[in-house]
């Protein structure tokens, strides 16, 4: 599998969803380096902090709304740990 492949198929289905924005596109990009980091595995056991520190951002009501909203667009499957000391799942389509 082409390692750009998942981030190429992400831009070809936002370039025309004038709802996904550049905090979108920061946070996706850095959850499959995140995912790379892992194995490429799917899902990944993804830790916030880890996630927005490659994403540059310090909001995390900014981080979990981005999630929440690329959950329901269809970009990937969310699911939050309801725990703070356990790790969130992200599903990536196939």
């Amino acid at each position: 599998m082409n390692l750009l492949e998942p981030l190429t198929a992400f831009f070809e289905r936002t370039r025309s969803d004038q709802r996904i924005g550049n905090t979108h596109i920061g946070i996706y990009a850095a959850l499959l380096q995140y995912r790379l980091e892992r194995g490429f595995c799917n899902p990944v056991d993804a830790i916030s902090t880890e996630i927005m520190n490659i994403a540059k951002i310090s909001a995390h009501k900014t981080y979990y709304r981005c999630l929440k909203e690329m959950n329901e667009y269809g970009y990937l499957r969310y699911v939050p740990s309801k725990k703070k000391n356990r790790a969130s799942k992200i599903y990536f389509p196939d």
